[in-house]
């Protein structure tokens, strides 16, 4: 009889590789060398916590570079999480299942689904096969617990005839890889998340999926795109072949209206650009030209896991960023949905349209560091982060952060006791 992992990652969010031939019969591989001091986390997390059934987790390492799987770099690798299972042998590749989650993508969080009761968490570093390196990097295994599963969240009432649509674009169609996917409502009113109104919802496009259950909340991950804002079109990229598009409308709280405001599922064609009939028309920059763009998903965002906007600093601070919906990969590394980060101090940000400059003002990362020790004058000053393809251009929407300020004196944060 089959048994079910208790743990399931949403789709989308890992990137699982099969790992040809693995298995407890296998010879020994060599391992990748690391560094003694090399440091493995979880963000945020602490052993022991409660916590919801859908949760995010964030990982953070120190002393190496965070590389997608089958791109070998001195002191790199990428993460794997150990769900409810010990550690795998150190001498050969982790298996890729329901209990070991592979984010060969450069991934450095992920959201996961737990069922009610306990469960223990551990990450584990691996070089580009997959296997841990030497010595191994892995973190504290964790404890957590998922109370009993909530009630069922009430669902907000849709007007009768109420409708979503997708508009110019009807089942068999042939688009482009990268494709402008329009839709609209009616009979109830669009409105942003978290904004509660009587008949009113924001639209929810699912991708390659079935419908999610009805008196959930919408799950947000690759499959799901949310449109929190109240959106009525997305640039949407995917790979040539078929796949299937459907819009559900949630309201404030993303959980589907009662009776739901769903579309038909369509399916449709997707063609590379060379193929498709119709060519975009050419786009116009205020600084030239400009470079084609790389499609960034919907919800993906770029943050600063530290520090956070108005905080006190040291002159020599560890600055530590998060990335959420894409992965990380190195420049000149070209991958769907990843890009490098770039620190932007104390300028605005730069032209989209163009490679990002590299200088004290645009620091670029792109071994594909999560991390950086900036060192800076006393004194206020701004932060930014800023997302990039393989030759440092901005995506199309950019990936950027919130512009924090800080403040940087000697005493770092406990300067703000003494006042």
């Amino acid at each position: 009889m089959l048994r079910i992992a208790p743990a399931l990652l949403l789709l989308g969010l890992a990137v699982a590789i099969p790992l040809a031939g693995a298995s407890a019969q296998e010879r020994a591989r060599q391992r990748s060398p690391a560094p003694a001091a090399a440091r493995l986390s979880f963000v945020g997390l602490a052993d022991k916590a409660q916590v919801p059934a859908k949760l995010t987790v964030r990982f953070a390492i120190s002393g190496m570079e965070v590389v997608p799987a089958g791109q070998a770099a001195r002191n790199g690798g990428h993460h794997h999480l150990l769900i409810d299972t010990e550690l795998p042998p150190l001498d050969q590749p982790i298996p890729s299942d329901f209990n070991h989650i592979h984010f060969g993508g450069g991934q450095t969080e992920a959201e996961i689904a737990l069922t009610p009761g306990k469960h223990t968490l551990q990450l584990l570093f691996a070089d580009h096969n997959h296997v841990p390196h030497d010595p191994p990097i892995v973190s504290e295994r964790i404890t957590v617990e998922v109370p009993a599963a909530p009630a069922e969240k009430p669902r907000s009432a849709a007007a009768p005839g109420a409708r979503v649509f997708f508009i110019d674009l009807q089942d068999g169609a042939t688009i482009p890889s990268r494709a402008k996917i329009r839709f609209g409502t009616e009979g109830i009113t669009v409105t942003p998340a978290g904004t509660a109104s009587p008949n009113g919802g924001h639209h929810h496009l699912l991708v390659d999926t079935e419908l999610p259950a009805l008196d959930r909340e919408i799950p947000s991950d690759f499959n799901h795109l949310h449109f929190g804002r109240g959106q009525t079109e997305v640039e949407l990229s995917l790979p040539p072949g078929e796949h299937t598009l459907q819009l559900l409308l949630g309201d404030h709280e993303h959980v589907p209206h009662d009776p739901p405001v769903v579309s038909p599922r369509i399916r449709v064609r997707v063609v590379g650009e060379a193929q498709a009939s119709v060519a975009a028309p050419p786009q116009s920059h205020a600084h030239g030209a400009g470079r084609a763009r790389t499609a960034s998903p919907n919800d993906a965002a770029v943050y600063f896991v530290y520090p956070r906007d108005g905080d006190r600093i040291y002159p020599t601070s560890t600055i530590r960023f998060g990335l959420r919906n894409m992965g990380v990969a190195p420049a000149g590394i070209a991958k769907p949905n990843t890009g490098h980060h770039h620190l932007l101090v104390d300028t605005e940000p730069p032209a989209f349209g163009e490679p990002i400059p590299a200088d004290l003002n645009h620091i670029h990362l792109g071994g594909g560091q999560t991390e950086y020790k900036l060192t800076l004058p006393n004194g206020r000053h701004t932060l930014q982060l800023l997302l990039a393809d393989e030759n440092h251009v901005p995506h199309d929407p950019p990936v950027i952060s919130e512009r924090i300020t800080v403040t940087v004196a000697p005493g770092g944060p406990h300067a703000r006791r003494r006042r």
